[in-house]
């Protein structure tokens, strides 16, 4: 080979990284970016098809005004895992077909989803599950049920 046939192959090959190069650099500028409405979705579906389930209960449901001026609605909870306990919100503003704001009631329990390995990511809501109760379990009382026969445990007086 010859000097002018390496400095050719030099070229070219330096051609092809700058090439490679500057379309990495435009596909990373150009690329669209997911929302942060994607990627709370995104977390919510894993945790919907990936977490495991815990009791909680829900604290409080609070209405506060966003940095760009709108309402947004957090739901507060609280649960337990390993001793440790969490409290945690999630927004809700934009999942007003799965739950009803009115519905929901302070202090009753819930079901919460986290993820194993990160407890505190966990979701009370999402697009195709839902921890909220309607009701709160209700215990049989005995005071509605028959009188017990206890005449065999007295013994007849006068035998």
């Amino acid at each position: 080979m010859n000097l002018n046939a390496i400095k050719i192959w030099e070229i070219a090959g330096g051609a092809v990284l700058i090439a490679g190069v500057a379309s990495l650099g435009a596909w990373l500028l150009l690329r669209k970016r997911p929302t942060a409405d994607e990627i709370e979705l995104a977390r919510r579906q894993f945790l919907t098809q990936n977490g495991r389930i815990v009791d909680g209960t829900l604290l409080d449901v609070l209405e506060i005004p966003a940095e760009d001026g709108r309402i947004l609605t957090m739901l507060l909870y609280g649960y337990r895992i390993g001793g440790v306990d969490y409290q945690c919100s999630q927004d809700i503003t934009l999942m007003g077909n799965v739950v009803t704001v009115a519905h929901v009631t302070s202090g009753f329990p819930c079901s919460v989803r986290y993820q194993p390995g990160s407890p505190q990511n966990s979701i009370v809501v999402a697009e195709k599950w839902s921890g909220l109760r309607k009701t709160v379990p209700v215990l049989h009382t005995f005071d509605d049920s028959p009188p017990v026969d206890d005449t065999p445990l007295h013994p007849k007086s006068g035998v």
